[in-house]
């Protein structure tokens, strides 16, 4: 993967967010995003199929058919093949391992994957029915107002009683701090200009569940985001073609995808064993350790996600993830830096764009280019991991990322 690029992640929080003012559509941002890309290997003429990885724009803005749209982004994609995917908030990393799938079968040397979304288009308590899809939707009666958000609360509440609410709750206001931390470092994050002081007693603020839901409150979850990221997806031909050096890419060695059953509800709600399938999956492909990883992007779409998450790629025993997290191991300066530059919370969250921005923010880290935002990345480890999470713990997408 190469030539990694992504908009703004536009929402509340950002100068330029005005919900009465014009701002940015769909087409707007996937030609913003696949231009750029264009640029860097040398023109649409290089590029043999494209992706383009978005969950439901046919809601948030009533318009499908979104591959008809690359030629939109530049002439030369033409007639080119286009396949739009779709798996909630996976869907960006659905797209990725479409694109690599294309290039292992030798059906392309180049393909352009674009991630967005756009969903500050409707009043949040109609995007909670509309993210609604990315579950059972025929829970939707019987689920909460504020469908995700209740589901993730739910685990946090089982979370609370089986290892404890005062650490847990710790943990969760350090994730957030560490996330609007590192977004500051981030020019296109939503959280960007984010200068609150106290952001761990910020975290802190008690649940209300007369307003929202029972264990969470609006900082533990991600954000409302529009925008769009997108890469370049490339064979060994496809690097000389475009002129690409190795030095400027990352390898793709370990991919693990995995699903479990929509209409059940999880197996444990203290655990995501679909992320742990698939972290394994990419590991075990990789030949590879987590002691090799020099950093990650998880799928921190609530902060009571990334405890659990952290637990479920093997960095601490099932109820231990808060420890691990208070010893300050997941900061950009610990032994594990997550989400460098904001992650979900911080960066934003524009659903199709997420699998694919957490591709563009690793290969930023691995060949120097995060800016700001850059982390050291030890010789000894050279690898990257992302795990993008679609519904509740339901479609995983895992990569390993080398450094080459």
């Amino acid at each position: 993967m190469a030539a990694g690029y992504n908009t703004i992640s536009m929402g509340s929080g950002r100068s330029e967010f005005h919900p009465r003012k014009p701002r940015p559509d769909l087409e707007d941002y996937m030609k913003e995003a696949g231009q750029k890309v264009l640029e860097q290997i040398g023109g649409a003429e290089h590029v043999d199929e494209c992706m383009v990885a978005n969950f439901i724009a046919s809601r948030y803005n009533k318009q499908a058919n979104l591959a008809a749209f690359f030629p939109y982004i530049d002439q030369g994609l033409a007639y080119k093949p286009c396949i739009r995917v779709e798996g909630a908030c996976a869907t960006g990393g659905l797209g990725l391992v479409t694109g690599i799938r294309s290039v292992l079968a030798e059906t392309a040397d180049v393909v352009l994957v674009v991630g967005v979304e756009v969903q500050n288009s409707v009043k949040a308590v109609y995007g909670a029915d509309i993210l609604a899809a990315a579950g059972y939707y025929k829970e939707r009666k019987q689920g909460h107002a504020h469908f995700f958000p209740g589901k993730f609360s739910d685990r946090a509440g089982a979370y609370f009683s089986k290892y404890g609410r005062e650490k847990t709750r710790q943990a969760m206001a350090m994730w957030y701090r560490n996330a609007i931390e590192n977004a500051r470092l981030c020019p296109t994050a939503q959280e960007f200009e984010n200068k609150t002081g106290e952001l761990e007693e910020l975290a802190f603020t008690e649940p209300n569940p007369k307003m929202f839901v029972d264990h969470l409150n609006v900082y533990d979850c991600s954000k409302v985001s529009d925008g769009a990221s997108a890469i370049a997806i490339l064979s060994e031909e496809g690097l000389k073609r475009c002129g690409i050096q190795k030095k400027d890419v990352v390898e793709i060695t370990g991919m693990g995808q995995a699903e479990y059953d929509l209409t059940q509800p999880p197996k444990d709600p203290v655990s995501l064993d679909t992320t742990r399938v698939a972290v394994k999956k990419a590991l075990d492909m990789a030949g590879i350790t987590i002691d090799d990883l020099a950093t990650v992007e998880c799928h921190d779409c609530f902060t009571i996600a990334a405890i659990l998450a952290v637990e479920a790629m093997g960095f601490a025993e099932t109820g231990k993830g808060p420890d691990f997290i208070l010893q300050g191991n997941t900061s950009r300066n610990g032994k594990i830096p997550f989400n460098t530059t904001g992650g979900l919370i911080g960066w934003g969250h524009p659903t199709g764009a997420t699998g694919v921005h957490q591709a563009v923010t690793i290969w930023e880290q691995l060949t120097k280019r995060a800016g700001g935002a850059q982390i050291k990345i030890p010789r000894n480890k050279p690898y990257g991991l992302s795990v993008n999470m679609g519904g509740d713990d339901k479609t995983l997408v895992s990569l390993v990322y080398k450094k080459t």
